[in-house]
């Protein structure tokens, strides 16, 4: 099962309470303070890992509680920090506080960490209060509070390329014969219910693809799942619109391709500043009025190519897949305008 969005509750360690105590030894009548400070709370911390794509793991484990540091001591013995709680969560995972919405930060590669919950710091014991004017301090302090708080954790997918189309236009299909991915096929609408990853190579070069299930009318208002759908296209460095341009579906292939840009534009303008081009799908299936004119003439308008493809013959594939590797920039930073850790 795919889980691209859990809600968790952490808190940090809370920190050890320092230790009042005074130095006793024989012939030392008046040894002074010696009680040592608390130790500090372990954090929270979530840290990429490569064994696993979903978040599915923390869909039924909600609940993340660091160590707490030990108590000072006399003799000036410092109490021992808590221990971090490492929590694994794939590449791609944004954290953001629940109810605001603030984001605190996004594990973007494999061993990278993002602190969720910060420990508590440790009490000071009575030998920090020690001074002229006070020799014999009886007081210490408790230990701070871990943070605690609810998140939203999102997996939003790292992907070189996404694929986007109207539902049953090809996309699932489409990448099967790309990529030694196997998605979900059939035709019926909403085939595909969660992104697929998919790894393509060409001329020794690879990169890989998502597909992205099937966006509808309203999708940047939610409708058809699509704001679940289309946030997975935020990292991709550049975008290929699937259009079925084989006249059987008795849709307009060209007026397919606006909608489907105007739902990625009313859902986030900025994405559609990335390079894309089109594949024109199930070229094999072509039998009355040829409405690949009609696309072409649309793309032109856009200023995107048109790569004519067929799944079933494989007519295109090689000729698209060199496209699709020409159409990435150097870095996702070079065309989101942002740069990553």
């Amino acid at each position: 099962m795919f889980v691209d969005r859990v809600k968790i509750f952490v808190k940090g360690g809370d920190g050890g309470r320092g230790c009042a105590s005074f130095r006793r030894e024989p012939y030392v009548p008046r040894g002074g303070p010696d009680g040592g400070n608390g130790g500090p709370g372990g954090d929270v911390v979530l840290e990429g890992t490569s064994h696993q794509n979903t978040l599915l793991p923390l869909r039924y484990h909600t609940e993340f509680r660091a160590e707490r540091g030990q108590h000072g001591g006399p003799s000036n013995r410092t109490g021992r920090r808590g221990d971090d709680l490492v929590v694994a969560v794939p590449p791609g995972t944004v954290a953001t506080l629940e109810g605001t919405g603030e984001k605190l930060g996004e594990v973007l590669s494999v061993g990278g960490r993002l602190v969720v919950g910060r420990g508590g710091r440790g009490g000071r014991g009575n030998r920090a209060f020690l001074s002229n004017r006070n020799r014999a301090p009886r007081e210490a302090e408790p230990g701070g509070a871990g943070e605690e708080r609810w998140l939203i954790l999102d997996l939003l997918l790292i992907a070189d390329l996404g694929l986007l189309g109207f539902p049953n236009a090809g996309k699932s299909t489409l990448l099967s014969c790309i990529s030694a991915a196997r998605p979900k096929v059939g035709d019926y609408p909403f085939t595909t219910l969660s992104p697929v990853l998919g790894v393509v190579e060409v001329d020794e070069a690879s990169f890989v693809v998502a597909d992205i299930p099937g966006i509808i009318e309203g999708a940047h208002e939610g409708a058809g799942l699509g704001l679940q759908f289309l946030r997975h296209v935020e990292r991709t460095r550049a975008l290929l619109h699937v259009v079925d341009a084989s006249g059987t579906s008795g849709r307009d292939p060209g007026a397919d391709l606006r909608k489907v840009r105007e739902e990625v534009e009313r859902f986030d303008p900025e994405l559609l500043r990335r390079p894309q081009l089109v594949a024109a799908t199930k070229r094999d299936a072509v039998t009355g009025a040829d409405p690949l004119p009609s696309l072409v003439a649309a793309a032109d308008e856009l200023g995107l190519p048109v790569v004519p493809v067929s799944a079933v013959t494989g007519a295109g594939l090689l000729e698209l897949k060199r496209a699709m590797l020409r159409s990435l920039p150097a870095s996702f930073a070079a065309v989101a305008g942002e740069s990553h850790p």
